[in-house]
C-alpha cells in the first residue's frame, strides 16, 4: 500500500504542473501503475518465544490476570478468532470428556478440539474466581460492573495491551496475531497444510498457504507430493 500511495501522490503532482504549464509535458503516463498482489505481505505473526514471554508476563493472581491468561492460552492454542472467544458459552466445555467446542466458525461450521491440559487449568482457574450472580452463559465476562460478556473488540484490545506492557512489538496487534503465531508455529512443526487450515478454521486453503512463504521447505514438499499424484 506504501507503493500505491506514492505513485498515486506523484501522479497527481505531475498532472498538476502539467495543468499549470510548469512542466510542458505530461509526465502521469511514465509513471508505472503500482500493482499489489494477493498474499503479498506475510501474516503479522511474533515468535513463539515471545508467545511464551506474553503468557509469562501475565499476573495470574487476580480475577482480571486470570481471565487475560486463560483468553490468551486459548487463542495460541487454537488459533481462534476474538469472536470466536467471545461466544464461547459454559457449556462449550466438556469437562468429562475433556473437550471444547467452537460452535460459531467464521465457516458456519463448529469445530471441536481436545482440551489440552494447560488451556483446561487456565479456563479452571477463572471459572472458579468468575462471578457467579450473572445470567450470563459466556465465559469471559468484562471486569467491571455490570458484568457483560466481553465483545470481540475488547478481546482484540485486551491482546494488545498486553503484547505492548509485554514489550512485544508487532503491526496491528491484537487477537488475529496470536491466530497468525499459532499458526505459524505449526508449519515450522511440518504440520500438513490441510490439517492447519481445518485446525484454524480457514475456509480458503489459499489462507494458510500464505504462511508456506516463510517456510519454503513446506511448499517444496506440496509441491513434490502434487508431482508424485499427477505420475
Amino acid at each position: 500500500s506504501g507503493m500505491l500511495n506514492s505513485t498515486c501522490a506523484l501522479r497527481v503532482f505531475l498532472r498538476y504542473l502539467h495543468r499549470e504549464d510548469i512542466v510542458p509535458t505530461d509526465l502521469v503516463r511514465s509513471v508505472p501503475r503500482g500493482r499489489t498482489y494477493r498474499q503479498a505481505s506475510l501474516p503479522r505473526a511474533i515468535r513463539w518465544e515471545e508467545v511464551e514471554r506474553l503468557l509469562a508476563s501475565v499476573d495470574q493472581r487476580s480475577e482480571l490476570g486470570k481471565r487475560d491468561y486463560a483468553i490468551l492460552v486459548l487463542l495460541a492454542s487454537y488459533g481462534l478468532r476474538a469472536r470466536e472467544i467471545a461466544a464461547l458459552c459454559l457449556e462449550d466445555f466438556d469437562w468429562p470428556h475433556a473437550q471444547v467446542s467452537i460452535p460459531l466458525r467464521k465457516g458456519g461450521h463448529s469445530t471441536r478440539y481436545p482440551l489440552s491440559a494447560t488451556a483446561g487449568e487456565a479456563v479452571i482457574e477463572y471459572l472458579q474466581v468468575r462471578r457467579t450472580d450473572v445470567a450470563h452463559r459466556q465465559v469471559f465476562l468484562t471486569a467491571r460492573s455490570p458484568y457483560a460478556p466481553m465483545r470481540h473488540a475488547a478481546v482484540s484490545a485486551m491482546v494488545s495491551g498486553r503484547m505492548r506492557r509485554a514489550d512485544i512489538h508487532v503491526g496491528r496487534g491484537g487477537s488475529h496475531t496470536l491466530r497468525h503465531a499459532c499458526v505459524q508455529h505449526l508449519v515450522e512443526a511440518d504440520v500438513p497444510f490441510k490439517v492447519i487450515g481445518d485446525y484454524v478454521g480457514h475456509r480458503d486453503p489459499a489462507s494458510t498457504l500464505l504462511y508456506g512463504k516463510v517456510a519454503v521447505h513446506k511448499l517444496r514438499e506440496l509441491v513434490i507430493a502434487e508431482a508424485e499424484d499427477m505420475l
